[in-house]
């Protein structure tokens, strides 16, 4: 079953005795290894559900999980593997009565907690703020605050007021029997740490855990994982310090730095054999990354041969940039049999504006492609408001669709009197709809919050049975459109919206929606290549039920053939043939490092650790690179209406390529293929 590993991932594989870290360079098969040894740990005896393998994404869960299965068949599924936040809805939904919430708690998304936040404030905040309040208040979760220690620790009145702000949130979500997405950390950890019957039953169940991506956890997390495994220690944390590129969202390196004073009998192997990029590409890794303090020191190699020299082309503008990006692509198919697919070639970048003049110049030249990492359609707040109306049709017990849809338009029924239902509805072991027709309800909230309530349920109730009865395309629309002017959702968007801009685009985007749910009951379905097929006319109600697929149309993109535009963030843990990493200036990569808002304090110790990360944001992009790789910088940008002068990143100088082979022209190069092209064409022609 070990067949094909090498040596340094068989020793990897093998030892379960203890605590192991596992220091896998980029490409080095960190999958592999622990698939293999969730395998080994089951060939030992362990029963397959006491092992658990954490991952920081659901798409990597998915992958770890598929190939799990084709390695040990059946047993697969018995092993948890997971993300964090899904282990945290477990732990919650299973033992979260010690901390008094009910098994049905509801999840909360960024936008329900952006509007919650903006009433703890009287509802006069601007949206922006209350964003930065909750960045703010995700990063002392994620540091394992609450609000009492950040008002202790708070450094100045900015601060203070926030942990105040957090503290009338705290209450919301006790009362609202809700929890955010930080909560699914910070919570299992009070829960293990708070409660030792609760902390011995986990680690009973889990006899083993292993952690994916452990250089990405934050503080939090590091102390879950230890409350976890317990004085056994029996786990395996998989990682690499030079790809910690989530500083900004709490990840911290200091985890790491712990493992072996925390453990000191710690088993460390390093994974150094890459087996994804040519050694050019891995030079010019190693050499960038260089410069960075090592945690523990380690060298990538390659047996894939030499490869390619690594390509540094210097732009006139952004525009200019865009057209030489293209034209490598066209460069590198032309005149190649097989000839490469247009997804086996990225164009990575540091910030997402910076993707809109490869959007313009891969559409002029008629080349698909699609933008990783930004949102779905499905997944737009406008859209999520409509879907929790439908939510509720479907499953009355729904408890954060209701909250969703009841608060969205506001409907006269504030957060007083949603606080003290879901408090009578957590007591009585109802869903907050259900609790709206309790004959109980009457004593515990006034008089018009109660008539209120009633009304919602009601109107609800008819909703549900309008849509039951309304059949065909026409009718759907109708009924949609006349629901959304009932409850004032196109006034809702602008009301909430700073920009008016972006509230007419929101509201575009709903009557999208409409359409695509209009069509749906009309019995019209397009598939991904935009080929329309006629079934059976539905009632809404019948379309609404499918609601759960909507996530299915934006996984069958993936499979298209398109070249990528992903940030450089985005594109951690994927790898392409082909890859072009453009914008590499200084300002852009590395980001603003001189700007320090005006604070003199730990300027330079501030400015180091930036200059780190983005050197370790420079070495994740070339090692997305299998065979070719071409780093572009440009003289000047657009900043606001103004051009600026630009100057090449230090970390293009830092991968110390050769200047005679370093240099590329991709035009000159599509020129030259094509007059070959030509010529044999001309050679081939018959005589007249």
């Amino acid at each position: 079953m070990s067949a094909g590993l090498n040596l340094a991932q068989l020793q990897a594989v093998h030892y379960t005795e203890g605590p192991c870290l596992v220091l896998a360079g980029a490409g080095s098969g960190k999958t592999r290894v622990i698939t293999h040894k969730i395998a080994k740990l089951i060939e030992n005896g362990m029963a397959p559900r006491r092992i658990a393998a954490i991952t920081f994404t659901n798409k990597a869960a998915a992958e770890m999980r598929e190939r799990a299965a084709g390695l040990i068949g059946r047993q697969a599924k018995d092993v948890l593997v997971c993300t964090f936040h899904a282990l945290g809805v477990r732990m919650v939904r299973e033992d979260g009565h010690a901390l008094g919430l009910k098994p049905s708690f509801s999840i909360l998304d960024a936008d329900d907690v952006t509007g919650i936040l903006k009433d703890c404030a009287g509802g006069t905040t601007d949206v922006a703020t209350a964003r930065q309040w909750q960045w703010t208040i995700s990063n002392w979760k994620n540091a394992g605050w609450d609000s009492r220690k950040a008002l202790a620790l708070a450094q100045d009145d900015h601060q203070r007021s926030i942990a105040l702000i957090m503290q009338r949130y705290e209450e919301r979500l006790t009362a609202y029997q809700s929890v955010d997405f930080d909560d699914l950390i910070g919570m299992p950890m009070r829960l293990l740490r708070g409660h030792p019957e609760v902390r011995e039953k986990w680690q009973r169940i889990l006899g083993h855990v292993l952690v994916d991506e452990y250089q990405d956890t934050n503080a939090t997390q590091y102390e879950l994982l230890k409350m976890l495994v317990g004085e056994r220690a029996h786990f395996t944390a998989v990682g690499d310090d030079d790809q910690s590129i989530y500083g900004w969202r709490g990840a911290t390196l200091d985890n790491l730095k712990k493992l072996p004073i925390d453990y000191p009998h710690l088993k460390l192997i390093k994974l150094e054999q890459n087996y994804r990029s040519t050694s050019a590409i891995l030079r010019a890794a190693n050499n960038v990354i260089g410069p960075n303090p090592k945690l523990f020191p380690k060298t990538l190699f390659s047996e894939l041969g030499e490869g390619e020299p690594v390509r540094v082309v210097d732009c006139d503008t952004e525009e200019h940039e865009a057209e030489r990006a293209v034209a490598r692509i066209q460069s590198l198919r032309a005149g190649v049999n097989p000839q490469p697919a247009w997804k086996d070639f990225a164009i990575l970048y540091r910030a997402n504006h910076q993707a809109k003049p490869f959007e313009k110049a891969l559409r002029k030249a008629n080349i698909p492609y699609k933008v990783s990492g930004g949102t779905s359609f499905f997944d737009r707040a406008e859209i999520k408001d409509l879907c929790a109306w439908f939510r509720l049709w479907i499953n009355n017990d729904d408890d954060p669709a209701f909250l969703r849809a009841i608060t969205t338009p506001r409907r006269g029924i504030g957060h007083t009197t949603l606080g003290k239902l879901g408090e009578f509805s957590g007591q009585h072991k109802l869903s907050m709809f259900g609790a709206l027709f309790s004959h109980m309800l009457e004593a515990v909230v006034p008089k018009k919050a109660h008539e209120s309530l009633l009304e919602f349920g009601r109107y609800l109730n008819d909703l549900e049975y309008r849509a039951r009865h309304t059949l065909g395309a026409e009718a759907s629309r109708t009924f949609m459109l006349d629901w959304l002017k009932e409850i004032g959702y196109e006034q809702h968007l602008y009301d909430s919206e700073d920009s008016e801009s972006v509230a007419a685009a929101r509201w575009s985007n709903v009557l999208e929606f409409c359409d695509w749910m209009s069509q749906r009951a009309g019995g019209q379905i397009e598939d991904a290549a935009g080929t329309t097929t006629q079934t059976e006319v539905k009632s809404l109600l019948e379309v609404a039920q499918n609601i759960a697929l909507l996530s299915t149309i934006s996984e069958r993109e993936k499979e298209q053939d398109m070249v990528v535009l992903s940030t450089l963030h985005a594109s951690k843990g994927l790898e392409w043939p082909h890859v072009v990493l453009v914008g590499v200036t200084e300002g852009m990569l590395p980001f603003k490092l001189d700007d320090d808002n005006g604070k003199q304090e730990k300027v330079s110790d501030d400015i180091a650790a930036r200059l780190q990360e983005e050197r370790r944001l420079m070495y994740v992009g070339i090692t997305r690179a299998q065979r070719t790789l071409a780093v572009s910088w440009t003289k000047r940008r657009k900043k606001g209406r103004d051009m600026v002068q630009c100057q090449p990143s230090r970390f293009i100088k830092e991968m110390n390529l050769d200047a005679a082979t370093a240099k590329e022209d991709p035009r000159e190069k599509l020129r030259k293929l094509r007059a070959e092209f030509a010529a044999r064409s001309t050679v081939q022609q018959p005589a007249p």
